[in-house]
């Protein structure tokens, strides 16, 4: 009983439907981060959106907003950097890691008034999630079901081998800023669920489980998303009933999810 009393909390229902939309475009692009070996890129961008956060904060503007614009700006940034300047890519993704860092201690700390509470952006607080959220992680969600379905074969391609990719005439670029900007997007709009700090588990670690059971593209894709809502939902049902914030207890749910996985794969192979 007490847990269907649950369900008929609005705050509850909006973390369900977040985790849901969440695990949707994390699974879609988490896919091509793991794929793409750009987990390192993608922690980059996430941190380089702190920057964001604290110019919306010292500006009165919408953290949220100018936490993406940050965030797309230095993806875009590190592309640049890093193919048009001859710089290493992982030096220019410690430069704009670094520097939106800087960026947003210095503006949250010069922000006039109370120093504002960063912990739901820093840890996440999946509850806190609201119908505006909900509602831009549903349109995200469309955009890149949509971008895959259309461009399948060229993100299949461009993952695995973009040299060749280029040969064979595709549109590697397009595909390579498009691919950073939907990045940007949804590192943004899944802070909210696990904050800042372990974010980059959310895209990486049930593509990672994902892949212990096959290697096809698409199908890492659907696994991963299911992953991805099993783990929030179950981690969210336990940090509620244990106390415990709910970032941290879902993406230790979904390394118990990936370990039990990789164990039992190891038993199945040793007993062959």
């Amino acid at each position: 009983m007490y847990f269907q009393d649950l369900f008929h909390y609005t705050f509850f229902q909006n973390a369900l439907w977040g985790s849901l939309f969440a695990s949707i475009a994390c699974g879609l692009i988490g896919t091509y981060i793991v794929t793409r070996r750009l987990v390192f890129i993608s922690g980059g961008i996430t941190h380089a959106s702190f920057g964001g956060l604290g110019v919306g904060l010292f500006f009165g503007l919408n953290p949220i907003f100018s936490a993406m614009i940050f965030s797309v700006l230095s993806a875009f940034g590190i592309q640049w950097l890093s193919r048009r300047q001859g710089v290493r890519e992982d030096s220019a993704i410690g430069v704009f890691w670094s520097f939106g860092m800087a960026v947003g201690i210095i503006l949250t700390f010069l922000t006039p008034g109370y120093a504002p509470n960063l912990s739901e952006f820093l840890f996440g607080n999946i509850l806190t999630i609201t119908r505006l959220d909900i509602f831009s992680l549903v349109i995200l969600s469309i955009i890149l079901i949509v971008f895959f379905i259309t461009h399948y074969h060229q993100i299949v391609s461009v993952s695995f081998d973009a040299e060749f990719a280029r040969t064979r005439r595709i549109a590697t670029q397009l595909i390579e800023y498009a691919m950073m900007l939907f990045i940007s997007v949804t590192i943004v709009l899944s802070i909210r669920l696990v904050g800042i700090v372990l974010l980059m588990s959310l895209i990486t670690v049930p593509q990672m489980t994902a892949n212990l059971f096959t290697s096809n593209y698409s199908k890492i894709i659907y696994l991963s998303v299911g992953i991805s809502f099993v783990g929030c939902v179950v981690g969210l049902f336990l940090s509620y009933f244990l106390n415990i914030p709910s970032g941290a207890f879902i993406i230790f749910v979904l390394m118990l999810m990936f370990f039990v996985a990789k164990g039992l794969k190891a038993i199945r192979f040793t007993r062959r």
